[in-house]
């Protein structure tokens, strides 16, 4: 499949190249996908904590499997043509095998790009301590497999690295670095803690850099004018929308097994008309509509 036609990945590589730095969203389901979109972001992101905490309800230590994560992007594709970055984790599998098959499930599956990480494989959220990294050697090769394994040349392959905490900037440079030469597209140095570090891998690899600003994380909470000024390509917010709507539904379920009705925190909910516009309701009963005149008549 050429790179110059309308594939997912190739509108994620468009959106990078036209806003300075992109702000990349993370929407927990198809619902919020709409929402994004709506919103005006130009790319959204399916976070593999996300996909633990949200779909199975488990910690982001690797128990999701790819079938997992399928679902949900499948799910957001099929509704959304916003293009999809996926977090893959470790490739969901300790070869290279493995990592082929996520690359080519999720360019089947309308995914635009996918971040692989080099933690070991049962890894941990970025954001939390005692880590543990696989060697250079080994993160090479899963790039070089999922380089190989693409059937779209447009798709995006970003490679992550978690060596900044583990191993320090130097090692973390390194390595990003080397997923470049093994054929990565883009760069995630994960759990960041100074905006000059940015720079710093945007010097040394000469390739689009991903900041992570996450909440209540490592890294403080830069404006997209500050990481524009340390050459950051891309913004990526995973779970920002997750975190408010559990802290909402929290206090719903509060609410009402405490005052006996929703009277007190209704002003807190989208209304039914909202969600109606929100997913294109009526445009759907009115071709039934239409069906049920036809057979009537």
């Amino acid at each position: 499949m050429s790179s110059k036609q309308n594939t997912p990945g190739q509108r994620f590589r468009d959106a990078v190249a036209s806003e300075h730095p992109l702000q990349v969203v993370g929407a927990i389901n198809a619902n919020h996908a709409l929402l994004a979109k709506r919103a005006g972001f130009k790319a959204i992101y399916l976070s593999g904590g996300g996909v633990a905490a949200g779909s199975l309800g488990v910690p982001d230590l690797g128990i999701t499997g790819l079938d997992d994560v399928l679902t949900d992007v499948r799910r957001i594709t099929d509704v959304c043509d916003l293009p999809l970055l996926v977090d893959v984790d470790t490739g969901f599998g300790s070869s290279a095998f493995n990592v082929a098959r996520t690359v080519k499930s999720m360019i089947k599956f309308g995914a635009a790009a996918i971040h692989i990480e080099d933690q070991v494989g049962a890894k941990r959220c970025g954001h939390r301590p005692n880590k543990e990294i696989v060697s250079q050697q080994e993160m090479v090769d899963r790039i070089k497999a999922a380089v190989d394994a693409r059937t779209d040349d447009s798709f995006v392959i970003m490679a992550r690295t978690d060596a900044l905490a583990v191993e320090g900037l130097e090692s973390a440079l390194d390595r990003a670095a080397a997923c470049i030469e093994a054929g990565a597209d883009m760069i995630f140095p994960e759990a960041i803690t100074e905006l000059e570090m940015y720079k710093l891998f945007a010097s040394r690899v000469k390739a689009p850099i991903l900041a992570n600003i996450t909440e209540f994380g490592a890294t403080p909470l830069y404006t997209t004018e500050q990481l524009a000024g340390a050459d950051v390509s891309l913004v990526l917010y995973p779970l920002s929308a997750f975190r408010a709507m559990n802290k909402a539904a929290e206090n719903v379920y509060t609410a009402i097994r405490r005052d006996g009705t929703q009277q007190n925190v209704i002003d807190t909910m989208q209304t039914r008309m909202e969600l109606y516009d929100r997913i294109d309701y009526h445009t759907f009963e009115q071709k039934l509509d239409a069906l049920f005149a036809q057979k009537k008549g």
